[in-house]
């Protein structure tokens, strides 16, 4: 399958530790309910689902932030539960609603019933999935938590072979869903880890952090024209974690609000390029206010690398999703303050 080359490749060379002339920006749930245009998209498809498995409303959705906002990337429409979906569990979103899955898995014979599902020019295109734990943790309560994945995490304690049984299924089709969004035309790929955590730290490293690396290792290195596919890690809360994370065969890591960037460029950005993490409450603030926080954020990762060769490099992001009450006025007084502090950053540094 052919596709026109990008016009915009700047979020790519940052994944890959390139100098850029400014630090690209894209937005967690940037196609999404904070703008009016995709509420009215949603209208018309007449569900969450509707909208998502109908490939003109999908990616309808996903070129409306980059035609308000000048956006680096745009994320693939979609949800990271069309994976269990897919195994039969059942996928239904009611308006107002978190997602609600009509089989989860509570006993033996439901686990041993899985199975891997088979799979028949402007900015890069990300694709992406949520982590093998992440997808447990609602395939096992059936929706999202109110008492911090009790039901999940009673399984992981009494029988943890069960939960392997989950994860290493999970990460056969995660690493299949991902590659076959690779093989459709997707320029890089992100594995959400959105609640490793909510682990205890020996229970993170053996659940969440080993099955995602198996992820990792399945993915294809590069797509059909032999450009090297960034892959992304993103895992809210994983601050902690980031020493060991940095050992995953990534290239990206992307830090929630919680993480100081300089710390975590201490860290890792030897090896990784950095993404985040500009807490979202921020963009309720004054434009002003949210451009002078985007600048902080800037200046806390620090100077970027600018010369040839490979070095420390950021892709601005919120530490987690865009609240659907963003005003988007908001969001473009992000992206402007983004783009016009890092060139400057740039400049500073080529002038010295």
């Amino acid at each position: 399958m052919a596709f026109p080359p990008l016009t915009n490749d700047t979020f790519l060379r940052a994944c890959l530790r390139q100098a850029t002339p400014y630090t690209p920006l894209w937005l967690m749930r940037q196609a999404g309910r904070y703008l009016p245009e995709y509420k009215a998209t949603r209208a018309r498809a007449g569900s969450f689902m509707g909208l998502a498995t109908n490939v003109q409303y999908a990616t309808e959705v996903t070129l409306q932030p980059l035609d308000r906002f000048d956006l680096d990337a745009a994320i693939l429409f979609s949800d990271i539960l069309t994976v269990p979906d897919a195994m039969g569990l059942g996928l239904s979103f009611a308006e107002g609603e978190g997602p609600k899955l009509a089989r989860p898995l509570r006993d033996e014979a439901a686990v041993s019933a899985l199975r891997v599902p088979a799979l028949n020019g402007r900015v890069p295109l990300i694709g992406f999935s949520g982590s093998p734990w992440t997808l447990a943790c609602y395939m096992v309560e059936g929706s999202g938590s109110k008492d911090d994945w009790r039901t999940v995490k009673s399984m992981l304690y009494s029988r943890p072979d069960l939960m392997h049984r989950i994860l290493a299924t999970n990460a056969e089709a995660v690493a299949a869903y991902l590659n076959a969004q690779i093989d459709a035309g997707a320029q890089a790929v992100m594995v959400f880890d959105s609640w490793g955590g909510a682990l205890a730290d020996r229970a993170f490293r053996e659940f969440s952090l080993a099955y995602t690396a198996s992820v990792l290792a399945k993915l294809k290195r590069t797509g059909d024209g032999g450009d090297v596919i960034p892959r992304i890690v993103f895992t809210k809360g994983g601050g902690l974690w980031l020493d060991q994370m940095g050992g995953l065969d990534c290239d990206v890591l992307g830090v929630d609000w919680t993480v100081s960037l300089a710390r975590a460029r201490a860290l890792v950005g030897g090896t990784k390029a950095l993404q985040g993490n500009l807490d979202p409450a921020v963009l309720f603030a004054a434009p002003e206010q949210v451009a002078a926080e985007a600048r902080k954020v800037l200046d806390d990762f620090g100077r970027p690398h600018a010369g040839t060769g490979l070095g420390p490099t950021h892709i601005f992001n919120l530490g987690h999703g865009i609240s659907q009450h963003t005003p988007p006025d908001n969001v473009r007084a992000l992206v402007e303050a983004v783009h016009s502090h890092s060139t400057h950053m740039r400049t500073g540094l080529n002038a010295a």
